[in-house]
């Protein structure tokens, strides 16, 4: 979403404006006036930032492990955004397209992409305890927002729900296996004119990618004016989803072909901020963030235009970590279809305790579970591309073969033996107890 915060300061989901016909598919050049109005936002470390160990959410996140099974080796993940700058640490990254500027994707001067992409498919290095999900994934940079350049030199920032369609499509045609969208439009129910959006994930989901997006933040300032209820609702259990819905989210609010994605901070408690609706699937950490810098170097915070600094945090966070695992899950389990990768995300999630409700929806995202979790057949479940194979056992020499086979038989009479012994014994009655 280029949110209100976002696209004043991009350091939440972006907030993508509402707008009318949809544009021409390519955006290279860029739409006719567009022109950038403000100076880039810069990604930057805090004051006294100590990046030697993982930060708080990725501790929680603990993906490591998974690697052993998967690292997002031969899949290619859109990132529909600011654009991703160029980063030692992104070892493969493609330029996509660009609906705002002239470039290939891959300029970001709002700081919000490069972050985004980094939690997706960030190297690790040995001076610092930073990682990303999927390090061996492919980002493919696909630029339709920002909030530093406008059309016409006016105040509404660049990209719209017509632009973000026309990006999902990019998407498609660039081969993408996930695309993940921390962008989000939002207003009350029945004014989002997202039909274009809604048939571009559908498009997106019928073609085997696996679609990710923030479910929005709530606030002040950011880009959804209110919350929805929660559910289940104990004083009200037979109310629908549908009932309760206030402000509508977009693309999130698309479930049955995007997997929509809250915020929980690094004990598990679903955030404040993040948007509860009948869409949500899983959650994944939004708050601690800690990603790439643009250009090099790692961040925790946005330098916004009057100086001050803002945490890198918001749904836009969250979902990279699941797109992320969407990634791993998709080379640990390559037959599975893009609706089935997110069946299996969301059934070996952490539920709550009522098994879903409206702000983590099924959980929060399990990697390990993800690749390992041996699943009912129907439910996400597929032969793994790769098994782990079991340490060989002792080599044996040919000198003993002919003695083992000697104990073996022996054994085998003394077995027999006892076995005839108790069967010439009286029966006796079975006590319970």
């Amino acid at each position: 979403m280029i949110t209100s915060r976002l696209l004043a300061a991009v350091c939440v989901s972006g907030t993508v404006a509402l707008a009318g016909a949809p544009p021409a598919f390519a955006a290279d050049p860029p739409p006719p006036g567009m022109r950038q109005t403000s100076a880039c936002t810069v990604a930057v470390a805090a004051p006294g930032s100590n990046f030697h160990d993982p930060s708080p959410a990725q501790r929680f996140m603990d993906f490591q492990p998974a690697w052993k099974f998967a690292t997002g080796r031969d899949q290619r993940v859109a990132v529909i955004d600011t654009g991703v700058s160029r980063n030692p640490r992104l070892h493969s990254l493609e330029g996509g397209g660009d609906f705002i500027g002239g470039s290939d994707g891959t300029s970001d001067c709002d700081g919000h992409g490069t972050a985004v992409a980094g939690l997706i498919a960030g190297a690790s290095s040995q001076s610092d305890g930073f990682a990303g999900v999927a390090p061996d994934a492919t980002i493919i940079a696909i630029r339709q927002s920002s909030s530093n350049f406008s059309k016409d030199g006016g105040g509404q920032p660049g990209g719209d729900v017509n632009t973000l369609a026309a990006a999902v499509r990019k998407a498609i045609a660039e081969r993408a296996t996930v695309i993940n969208i921390s962008e989000v439009a939002c207003r009350v129910q029945g004014q989002l004119g997202d039909g274009n959006l809604g048939a571009a994930v559908r498009e997106a989901a019928d073609q085997n990618i696996v679609v990710v997006a923030a479910a929005g933040n709530t606030g002040n300032g950011q880009d959804c004016p209110a919350n929805n209820p929660l559910l289940p609702d104990p004083l009200h259990p037979d109310a629908s989803g549908e009932d309760s819905v206030q402000v509508e989210a977009t693309p999130a609010r698309f479930s049955g072909d995007v997997l929509a994605v809250g915020s929980v901070d690094a004990d598990g408690t679903p955030s404040k901020f993040t948007l509860s609706g009948p869409w949500i699937g899983v959650a994944a950490p939004g708050e601690g963030i800690v990603s790439l810098a643009t250009g090099s170097g790692l961040a925790d915070s946005f330098r916004r235009a009057d100086g001050q600094l803002s945490p890198i945090e918001g749904t836009s966070f969250a979902a990279p970590y699941v797109a992320g695992v969407a990634a791993l899950v998709r080379q640990r389990y390559p037959k599975l279809n893009a609706r089935q990768v997110i069946e299996r995300i969301e059934r070996t999630a952490h539920s709550p305790a009522h098994g879903w409700d409206s702000q983590v929806g099924f959980g929060i995202v399990d990697p390990v579970a993800a690749v390992t979790a041996d699943l009912p057949s129907g439910e996400g479940a597929s032969a793994p591309m790769s098994q782990a194979i079991p340490a060989p056992a002792p080599e044996q020499s040919k000198s003993t073969v002919a003695r083992d086979a000697a104990l073996i038989g022996v054994a085998v009479c003394v077995v027999l033996l006892i076995a005839g012994s108790l069967a010439s014994l009286p029966p006796r009655r079975i006590r319970r107890r």
